[in-house]
């Protein structure tokens, strides 16, 4: 039997400026690909709505990508609108990944 080895998961609500979408996921498709990242995946959930959703090897090598990856919604920062007041332009979350089919 083989050793299931522990993924984890990071997932990132995005609002996006109105006519800003292009350039939005202009900026996703163009990112570069961060180690220990096996699938990255930008979803449009409504007009201005976007899902990015990670899946990764290890929490160890998404903490190591982290630097990265934040310069990411840095860079989109002026693209996005406010989620709410508490959440400001991004909301993000992360954990373990407990089932995959």
């Amino acid at each position: 039997e083989g050793v299931i080895v522990p993924k984890y998961s990071e997932v990132v609500r995005f609002k996006v400026k109105s006519n800003q979408q292009a350039v939005f996921e202009s900026l996703f498709e163009e990112s570069d690909k961060w180690d220990g990242i096996l699938l990255y995946v930008l979803a449009k959930t409504g007009d201005q709505l976007y899902d990015a959703y990670g899946l990764w090897a290890s929490e160890e090598k998404m903490q190591s990508a982290m630097p990265e990856m934040i310069s990411l919604p840095d860079r989109s920062r002026h693209l996005s609108e406010e989620l709410s007041s508490e959440l400001v332009v991004t909301d993000p979350v992360s954990g373990s990944v407990v089932f995959e089919a």
